[in-house]
């Protein structure tokens, strides 16, 4: 790993335990890379807004990512997501249905993701849930997924793809968890 990406990955961490100066650095150091982002894929007049929002959704997020190597890769998704969304209130279009859905359980609290997630995987048949619980994780490769089950890569992929549409459903159909009382 290069340096760079080193101090990065160090930053990232220290941002997700809370380092208020790690975040303010990290924020200031992913910038340039969000508003090249924005440049291609907003209207130039919404590419602040795209980047303002999208650095206000990852200082508010950060703590919630799972690998700090990922951090660019859901960089570059926030921002998309903040183009489109501005492009649609500029030309009034309906949000697609992944969109839609992925703003649905935005607004939701992380309790409530966290209980409705756990019982999506709880609904999920057994053969569905192992392929989830081996990748999501414990992290291993479709490779070493495939290796540990005796089955083709590709039927692995199709069953983690399926659990993961699955596992969707379930979170948009389902009312959000109810609230408990503080201290039950």
């Amino acid at each position: 790993m290069s340096e760079l990406a080193s101090d990065r990955n160090n930053l990232i961490l220290a941002a997700q335990t809370g380092d208020a100066a790690a975040l303010a650095r990290l924020l200031a150091v992913c910038q340039a890379d969000a508003r090249r982002y924005a440049y291609k894929h907003c209207v130039a007049s919404d590419v602040d807004d795209a980047v303002q929002e999208s650095l206000l959704i990852i200082s508010r997020k950060v703590h919630g990512l799972k690998a700090a190597a990922a951090f660019s890769s859901w960089l570059f998704m926030v921002v998309k997501r903040e183009c489109r969304k501005l492009a649609r209130m500029m030309f009034k279009t309906d949000p697609l249905p992944d969109e839609a859905a992925a703003e649905q359980l935005l607004h939701r609290p992380d309790d409530e993701l966290r209980i409705d997630l756990a019982r999506a995987l709880e609904s999920l048949p057994a053969h569905y849930l192992e392929v989830v619980l081996l990748r999501d994780f414990e992290e291993l490769t479709i490779a070493e997924i495939a290796a540990r089950l005796g089955e083709p890569p590709g039927a692995v992929k199709s069953r983690l793809h399926r659990a993961r549409e699955l596992v969707r459903e379930y979170m948009l159909s389902t009312e959000p968890a109810p609230a408990r009382a503080p201290g039950k």
